[in-house]
């Protein structure tokens, strides 16, 4: 989020230390998750077709299935792999006006996919023959839009990682 808008920045490290002191474990004392993984990722697009294209032409995830959506008759689900057995979803709800995507205090704010290095220079390079307008962030992230305005990040560092630190 901008903070631009805020004169003074607030000091939260003693918050954050607090919070770390009471629930954050060491690596080895933390019981292992009863989660699998992030089965899917659901999304919204307003035209399958430039999803599909978008997904698996520039940024090189295919297309793994497609078909009607249970909850609700002619809409399609359909789904990405975007490596270890997770998948980014999309439905598309036609005959309704779901308006532009939106960033919310709550909602989305951006879904970051980690790519190795060398893919993720090429991906860059393919953002910039297809045109598409990026923020580069220290060194490993790319953010950008997806078609439907949604706010997507490359980052080169590896799963567990953050800026060349674990987060797992």
């Amino acid at each position: 989020m901008d903070q631009s808008n805020n004169e003074t920045p607030v000091d939260r490290e003693e918050e954050w230390e607090q919070l770390r002191a009471t629930y954050l474990l060491e690596r080895d004392e933390r019981p292992a998750s009863i989660a699998r993984g992030v089965h899917h990722v659901a999304l919204v697009s307003s035209d399958v077709e430039q999803t599909v294209r978008f997904y698996q032409e520039v940024l090189e995830f295919p297309l793994t299935e497609l078909f009607e959506n249970r909850d609700y008759p002619g809409s399609t689900h359909f789904f990405f792999d975007i490596g270890h057995d997770n998948a980014l979803a999309f439905f598309d709800f036609p005959g309704l006006d779901v308006g532009p995507y939106e960033e919310v205090m709550g909602g989305l704010h951006h879904v970051a996919i980690s790519v190795e290095r060398e893919k993720w220079v090429r991906l860059k390079a393919r953002l910039d023959e297809f045109g598409i307008e990026y923020a580069h962030i220290h060194g490993s992230s790319i953010y950008f839009r997806g078609p439907d305005g949604e706010r997507l990040e490359l980052i080169s560092d590896p799963l567990g990682e953050m800026y060349g630190s674990p987060v797992m």
